[in-house]
């Protein structure tokens, strides 16, 4: 069966996200879980030795009633540090005083939650009701607003401190309600204040950096007042590291001690303890251990008791999750504990108060705390197990497709940009059926070993079937690639072809770009720094145009590059029948090009001049968005042109700055617009200023002082019904030209179209600051197409890689790092005044990746109008599909291999997540270049 090339390129990345997909369900590590979760089982009774124990019961609870009070993003040191002393008073004096204990909770990266509105007026306007009710134990309030500044202007924003200033007396206002309360309750209260993640400079999170996984922790009551005599005696250690003191904690305002050097314990503690204090079972599957400081105050059996419990929970799920737990070092501490606990029992029960009995308690609860630190970290270990064998699978699939796509480059970028593809053969093989037995034999050894716990293992018999049959033809169509290749090797051996053709520079800097850029995902330092790389090939890109276009002006044909004869003749000028058919502005913008292909001698005047400057217009552009956003790690914190804007005092420049990027927006993309596009566009990008000037991003210029702030939702949909009128139109011209094959106006127009509503609707989610460099990228994509792409005279492959490359390279321009704290999780709620998730997904996806799509828009607009051969979309979208799956197929690989390393978490694995959405963007645009393909080659 024959297959053009983009269409056999769009079904190989289909089937390369499902591979990727697979690998990061192996990679990623999921929680250990007790399978017994719903069963109701009794406590386990107290140990005893020779003598029967009269407590089997839970032992009663500590607190009458909890507040959780869970500020989003709550770092440690706005608590602990100099803001916290600056705008939280009444909580320094608390953690102070000594009626709380303090702890740096932290938190498992990647620290990633599910985004939701941030409104904190709905939390505390029904506060004051709920307090004063009785019919409650729990009470759990989430402010998200802390989070929301800091997404916007990061953590050292005003607005942070009178946020903070705001918790405080929220925090005040139910401490106090609670100690009235305390009068007529026989058992103390307890307030929680506790953060879910940390704030990084840049203001998000999502990666493992101290200010992202050390969260403040403070447990509030009145049981926890310090007696007298012991304001500086050393508190016994939590569960976990020892106390770690911090530079910027090393200042102390009291006398008490390591008040302001919380110890750090693991978020995962407080479900452990919140249960022991409730008096409730542990979870099942919980990995944490008891914070033992709040129960150290308590009677020695009691916390013994509380020990115990703790220990035989994480010992039965230690049991459910590893056959082998016998072996395991905390299996055996605790089987020691038990037994000293069962000695201790006995002495304890008759009435053996003497000092044998305090020391065997002591040494019981050493005992039962090292157990606790060693079982949770081997529960730690097995939820961070990779799962092999799913990783395996996807990425044999993702290297069997790359294999093809290599293999099917000959053919796939030939002169007719099809592919013989054999889809029964490979099926019907005898290789196929020992191939596919093979695995099914290789996946019933793995499922049935001891010690499986797989993803594959897990999917019912078809699915697994489904995965493995694929594989087995994936592998066979491979070798029958191999087998054509060698065949038609070995005819051209005994018939060499006479060709004198040779890469051209641009096609040995496009080769040796992508292999450098692969080769570079090795090294933890240029994957927190690869803006730099698409930097730099961008700027390498331009000098080699310049020396390109210098050389065809002053040196004429000679030394011009030779075309390849395998890629056609895509752009071998304008027919005449073709430009009978084209009406208007688009005939004479295409009549522009010089007939000669290799020469601008023909060239004269301003655009002669136009096109000696253009790769110089385009270097500055770059120089100048460089400027804009700091982005990476080493330079991160510098100051620039996007943290100068967005301060508060400078609101008047950045609204200058919208308004003259919206209106350049306007002119760029108008030109080839319909005229119910161009209102369309013209009233949107003014809905757009409205926006921004409802939320107070901008001014407005008669209301200088914006104290009305709204949500902006209306505003915002209201620009939303201009983007769907925009693609409806688009759409709409489409089809058009499908049914009037000879239009080939309408088919133009019509994908200008679609592409100017993705503009705008990238216009509407950027942030203000971010509007020039969508400007300054419709600008170069005018530069290069005007004095570059038409003169010159590029082939397909040259000018597909070169849209590639300043996609990656805007992806960074916007700010866009290999770190999930850069994802501007703002733009998902955008006109949204409640989270729906499949919007607000798309829309984050869309503004986080504008650059890349954008860019792959205008490849189709532009080889759509000025390839005269039909099969240049599809020769387009073999390349692009190319370029995009080798750097994933490396990169897993080189993930795999370096799964142990230090900085896997922090680095390799965000810039994994960040490959597999790319991919699945490659994938959606690959399908958009079938479509505009199959459109075109109809007409």
């Amino acid at each position: 069966m024959r297959l053009g090339s983009g269409t056999f390129a769009a079904g190989c990345v289909v089937i390369e996200v499902l591979g990727v997909a697979l690998f990061l369900r192996g990679f990623f590590p999921t929680p250990v879980f007790s399978g017994a979760e719903r069963q109701a089982e009794s406590p386990a009774p107290e140990p005893s030795a020779g003598a029967s124990s009269n407590w089997t019961e839970l032992p009663p609870p500590l607190f009458s009633k909890v507040v959780i009070m869970l500020i989003d993003a709550l770092r440690d040191d706005f608590v602990f540090g100099s803001k916290g002393v600056k705008f939280m008073p009444y909580t320094t004096y608390l953690v102070e005083k000594g009626s709380s204990l303090s702890f740096v909770a932290e938190a498992k990266p990647p620290t990633v939650t599910m985004p939701r509105i941030k409104v904190d007026n709905n939390v505390t306007r029904h506060l004051d009701k709920v307090l004063k009710r009785q019919d409650w134990d729990v009470l759990i309030l989430h402010y998200l607003g802390l989070d929301h500044i800091g997404h916007i202007s990061g953590p050292n924003s005003p607005l942070i401190g009178h946020k903070l200033s705001e918790m405080d007396s929220i925090l005040m206002k139910i401490h106090t309600s609670l100690l009235s309360e305390e009068r007529d309750t026989l058992l103390p209260s307890l307030l929680v204040l506790s953060g879910d993640h940390g704030m990084s400079e840049a203001g998000g999170h999502g990666a493992s950096s101290m200010e992202e996984v050390n969260t403040a922790l403070v447990l509030i009551s009145s049981a926890f007042e310090r007696k007298p005599g012991r304001a500086n005696e050393t508190t016994t250690p939590a569960v976990g590291p020892p106390c770690i003191p911090v530079n910027r904690w090393c200042h102390s305002h009291s006398s008490s001690g390591d008040v302001r050097h919380p110890t750090h314990v693991q978020q995962t503690d407080l479900a452990a303890t919140l249960s022991i204090g409730l008096g409730l079972p542990i979870p099942k599957s919980n990995i944490g251990s008891l914070m033992f400081p709040v129960v150290e105050g308590r009677p020695m059996r009691e916390q013994l008791r509380f020990l115990h419990l703790n220990t035989v929970q994480l010992s039965k799920l230690l049991q459910e999750n590893v056959p082998s737990y016998e072996k395991e070092p905390g299996f055996e501490q605790f089987k020691v504990s038990e037994r000293l606990h069962g000695n201790w029992i006995r002495l304890y029960l008759e009435e053996n108060n003497s000092e044998v009995l305090f020391n065997l308690g002591a040494r019981v609860r050493r005992q039962y705390l090292d157990a606790l630190r060693t079982l949770r970290l081997s529960l730690s270990k097995r939820a961070a197990q990779y799962d092999i064998y799913s990783m395996a699978a996807g990425t044999v699939m993702v290297l069997e497709v790359l294999a093809l796509l290599l293999l099917s480059v000959p053919q796939a970028l030939g002169s007719r940009a099809e592919l013989d593809v054999p889809l029964l053969s490979p099926v019907c093989s005898l290789l196929f059926y020992l191939l596919l037995l093979a695995l099914a034999a290789l996946h019933i050894a793995v499922c049935t070993a001891a010690d499986s716990s797989c993803y594959l293992c897990s999917l019912p018999w078809p699915a697994a079937g489904g995965v493995m049959a694929l594989t087995a033809a994936l592998l066979c169509a491979v070798v029958s690639a191999l087998t054509r290749t060698f065949a038609g090797g070995k005819c051209l051996s005994q018939n060499p072809p006479q060709s004198t053709s040779r890469w051209s520079e641009l096609d040995l800097l496009s080769f040796l770009g992508t292999v450098g850029h692969v080769l570079s995902l090795g090294a933890s330092s240029f994957i927190e720094e690869e803006h730099q790389t698409w930097y730099f090939l961008i700027n390498t890109l331009c000098l080699a145009l310049c020396h390109q276009i210098y050389r065809n002006c002053f040196l004429g044909d000679d030394c011009a590059p030779q075309r390849c004869p395998h890629m056609g003749e895509e752009f071998d000028g304008v027919t005449v029948a073709l430009q009978g058919k084209r009406a208007g502005r688009e005939g004479w913008e295409l009549s522009r090009a010089p007939a000669d292909p290799s020469s601008l001698e023909a060239l004269r005047g301003p655009e002669r001049w136009m096109v000696l400057a253009s790769p110089w217009l385009v270097l500055a552009c770059c120089r100048l968005l460089r400027s804009l956003n700091q982005t990476g790690v080493q330079w991160a914190h510098r100051p620039d042109l996007g943290h100068w804007l967005t301060s508060s005092d400078h609101k008047a420049e950045l609204s200058v700055l919208a308004v003259l990027s919206l209106a350049m927006i306007f002119v760029l993309v108008q030109k080839r617009c319909s005229l119910t596009s161009k209102v369309a566009m013209a009233f949107g990008l003014l809905g757009i200023y409205c926006y921004r000037a409802a939320i107070g991003n901008v001014l407005f210029p008669w209301k200088q002082d914006n104290k009305d702030v709204s949500k902006g939702i209306t505003e915002a949909r209201f620009v939303y019904v201009f983007v769907l009128g925009i693609l409806f139109t688009g759409t709409k011209d489409l089809l058009k030209s499908q049914i009037i094959a000879a239009d080939f106006t309408a088919r133009t127009v019509g994908l200008w179209e679609i592409h100017s509503g993705l503009v705008l609707l990238a216009a509407l989610l950027l942030r203000p600051h971010n509007l020039p460099v969508l400007v300054l990228s419709l600008a170069i994509q005018t530069i290069m197409t005007q004095f570059i792409w038409r003169p010159l005279r590029h082939n397909v492959t040259e000018v597909t890689v070169m849209h590639y490359w300043f996609g990656q390279a805007f992806f960074y321009f916007q700010g866009n790092s290999n770190s999930i704290a850069t994802v501007d999780i703002s733009a998902g709620f955008v006109g949204l005044d409640a989270y729906m998730e499949i919007p607000a997904m798309f829309l984050t996806a869309f503004a986080t990746y504008s650059g890349p799509v954008l860019w792959a828009s205008h490849l189709v607009n532009f080889l759509t109008s000025e390839a005269s051969s039909g099969s240049a979309l599809s020769r387009a979208c073999f390349c692009y599909a190319l370029i995009c799956s080798t750097p994933v197929s490396v990169y897993i690989i080189l993930v795999t291999s370096l799964r142990y390393h230090l900085f896997i978490w922090s680095v390799f694995s965000p810039k994994l997540l960040y490959e597999g959405t790319r991919l699945l963007i490659t994938a959606t645009v690959c399908i958009f270049f079938t479509a505009m393909d199959q459109t075109n080659t109809k007409s």
